[in-house]
């Protein structure tokens, strides 16, 4: 059984193409989807104040990461001071990954054993064990909405006795999170959704057979994980083309860390609904902005005298409305801490909207050209 009532509702399909239009309802609010969630890794977006995320960027759903919020500052402080979302004073809904991503990103720090992970923390060296039942005790702490399996990301490249013995071990713990969670009540007076995650690296009948457990288990939303780590993007795209047509219709489709403007517009068309990644804001910080006109190296000297060019000129946000392109390379140059403010707000700003156009044309049925059409403007560097 699930946890609770299924939170999410296909509203429309598209006619040319799997992309779907849908909600996810959650005791912080409504997700229109489909829907980029910006990353808030340690219960805050690099460089964006929770402020700005909900009046210039309007973001319905963000992400924090269960691995980081243990060590730092600890979940039982979060459960203490209310919840993930009072403790940062972000009132909407809140996802938290489980933790997974990063035994597979720390290899060099962790043991991998049947009951969980044992490793070492990136922060003092510390030695520390997740398990299902810990990891789901940590993100009931955290109380976030949507909460994620505990999974053991298999790496890229992988052969399939190593990608069935990785499926292995992620079918185990899910199972044990699951009894756990069922055994374990929300410590928040709200309503927390689990999504199950299915792996089985590039391997379709891996894949098949996760999801068909998932389906079994009767997850809250299901997820696909070890894409964007390392495989070349058509692999990927394929792997999530095959997959689409296992996973059941009536709930949530979650791809974790993708990626580019690009790739979210494929990968709707695939039939998914939500995403996030870390690129915006990481690229933003390191002197790259997504527009609507191509890729924005906003650095480069090119750009040095476009004083009243802003970075996008087709966006709205306080970024582009404000500043130009010169003034955001001035910032770049000089380490200014606004630089990196500006240009994350942007990006993260044309995630989200880049989503909010895609509701529209999949509810006015022209998805696919409006995509196709997009992809090859977003693709282009802005010279």
């Amino acid at each position: 059984m699930p946890l609770n009532a299924n939170p999410f509702s296909l509203l429309k399909t598209a006619s040319d193409c799997k992309a779907r239009l849908g909600q996810v309802v959650t005791d912080h609010g409504v997700i229109a989807t489909p829907i980029f969630m910006p990353v808030g890794t340690a219960a805050t977006v690099k460089a964006i104040p929770p402020r700005d995320l909900l009046e210039d960027i309007q973001a319905q759903i963000i992400l924090a990461n269960t691995y980081h919020l243990y060590l730092r500052p600890g979940t039982e402080l979060i459960a203490q001071a209310g919840g993930i979302h009072k403790f940062m004073g972000f009132p909407r809904p809140m996802l938290t990954d489980s933790g997974g991503f990063q035994v597979w990103s720390l290899k060099e720090l962790r043991k991998l054993k049947e009951g969980g992970v044992e490793f070492r923390s990136h922060l003092d060296g510390s030695k520390h064990f997740f398990s299902p039942a810990s990891v789901m005790k940590a993100q009931r702490d955290i109380g976030a909405d949507i909460i994620m399996a505990f999974d053991e990301c298999t790496p890229y490249p992988a052969t399939e006795k190593e990608a069935q013995f990785s499926l292995n071990l992620t079918r185990r713990w899910t199972e044990a999170a699951l009894k756990w969670l069922a055994e374990n009540p929300p410590i928040h007076p709200w309503r927390q959704f689990f999504f199950g995650i299915a792996q089985g690296s590039m391997f379709p009948e891996l894949r098949k057979a996760s999801i068909e457990h998932l389906i079994e288990l009767n997850v809250d939303g299901f997820a696909l994980g070890g894409l964007s780590v390392g495989e070349p993007t058509e692999l990927m795209y394929e792997v999530a083309e095959v997959c689409s047509q296992w996973l059941p219709q009536d709930r949530a489709r979650y791809i974790m860390g993708v990626g580019t403007p690009w790739n979210l517009l494929e990968l709707i068309g695939r039939g998914y609904d939500m995403f996030d990644c870390v690129m915006p804001s990481r690229n933003a910080r390191n002197g790259m902005m997504f527009t609507s006109v191509g890729v924005l190296h906003y650095k480069a000297g090119r750009h040095s005298r476009q004083t009243d060019l802003a970075p996008d000129p087709n966006c709205s946000c306080y970024t582009c409305k404000n500043f130009s392109r010169a003034y955001l390379r001035h910032l770049h140059n000089a380490g200014e801490i606004l630089g990196m403010h500006l240009s994350t707000l942007h990006n993260l700003h044309f995630y989200v909207n880049l989503m909010a156009q895609a509701r529209q044309a999949i509810a006015e049925d022209r998805y696919l050209a409006w995509a196709n059409e997009r992809c090859e403007v977003m693709k282009q560097i802005i010279h």
